[in-house]
């Protein structure tokens, strides 16, 4: 039996449409990414798979159990980690393990087993006395998942869990996750750091609250873009942008940090003109590669897919 089950989930505020007939399927001890930009509708079906908001019709099951009339059992066996951190900064690190491990009803023998396990995972032991409000962002990450787990669930969700935290902690905070989920334990993760998405088991993008992508990693970039990517690092981005963008035989075009990415149908013969129009224009290239697509290029080329097919129609 899947660990979440969702079919043709759907929720509507007013006239709009915020999750639209969204189905999938999460194995258990599944790392399952949820991908899309904000307002796609990725915490509002997260909100709808906890139990905090009934959806406008559809059917999911988390742990068995059925998210509209089992609420209750629904919430006790999952475990939710927002970017937010819920946690009390006025507390120690053990007293919010604590209060959650209460929250959830452990008893004393059982809160003290978890406790111990939950601060040994997350390399908190030796700052258990420390006040939460005094901790780095990093560590306080580590605090909200012990705290998300000290139960023990079926279930996590992770609710773009690393914004704000540095590359080391976010490597540091992976590793914990994969931990789980060797475990056991399925996750459901949303993030907007696309490369972390590489992580995943398998992934899922939404957007304007249509699933429009799933699959592994590997599974999207090769599926879904059949033409040849180019990466292009020059000495004026921008320029080189605004150039190539007016060129027929560019099929797509985005920015990626310092370079270009250019989709087209001949690699060997768009790497001759991007030569003769950018030097004609005077700008230097320090090279051209053809490359294997990025998460993000598949994630704009599906959106760009989707909001031309709207256009036309």
């Amino acid at each position: 039996m899947a660990a979440i089950e969702v079919k043709d989930l759907s929720k509507q505020f007013g006239s709009f449409t915020a999750v639209d007939k969204v189905s999938f399927d999460v194995e258990q001890g599944q790392i399952f990414g949820f991908l899309g930009a904000n307002g796609a509708g990725k915490s509002t079906t997260i909100r709808m798979l906890c139990g905090l908001l009934a959806p406008s019709s559809g059917d999911a099951k988390v742990a068995g159990f059925d998210v509209l009339t089992q609420t209750e059992q629904v919430k006790r066996s999952i475990g939710y980690m927002s970017q937010r951190f819920s946690l009390y900064d006025d507390l120690t690190v053990e007293e919010n393990l604590n209060f959650f491990g209460g929250v959830y009803g452990l008893n004393k023998n059982r809160l003290e087993e978890r406790k111990t396990y939950a601060l040994e995972m997350s390399h908190l032991t030796e700052e258990r006395t420390r006040l939460t409000g005094t901790l780095s962002a990093g560590f306080k990450q580590r605090l909200a998942l012990s705290c998300a787990i000290i139960h023990e669930p079926k279930v996590i969700f992770l609710d773009e869990p690393t914004g704000g935290v540095d590359p080391v902690m976010r490597k540091s905070f992976w590793e914990l996750i994969n931990i789980l989920s060797d475990q056991g334990t399925t996750i459901l993760v949303t993030t907007h750091y696309l490369d972390e998405a590489e992580f995943c088991n398998e992934i899922i993008l939404i957007d304007a609250g249509k699933l429009i992508a799933r699959g592994s990693p590997n599974e999207l970039k090769t599926q879904y873009i059949k033409t040849p990517i180019l990466e292009i690092e020059c000495s004026d981005t921008n320029e080189a942008m605004a150039l190539l963008g007016k060129e027929q035989w560019v099929l797509e075009i985005s920015l990626f940090g310092t370079a270009l990415h250019i989709q087209v149908r001949d690699a060997e013969k768009a790497k001759a003109e991007v030569q003769r129009l950018l030097t004609g224009k005077g700008i230097g290239i320090s090279r051209i590669d053809t490359i294997i697509p990025s998460l993000e290029d598949v994630f704009i080329h599906l959106i760009e897919k989707r909001e031309s097919k709207t256009v036309n129609t």
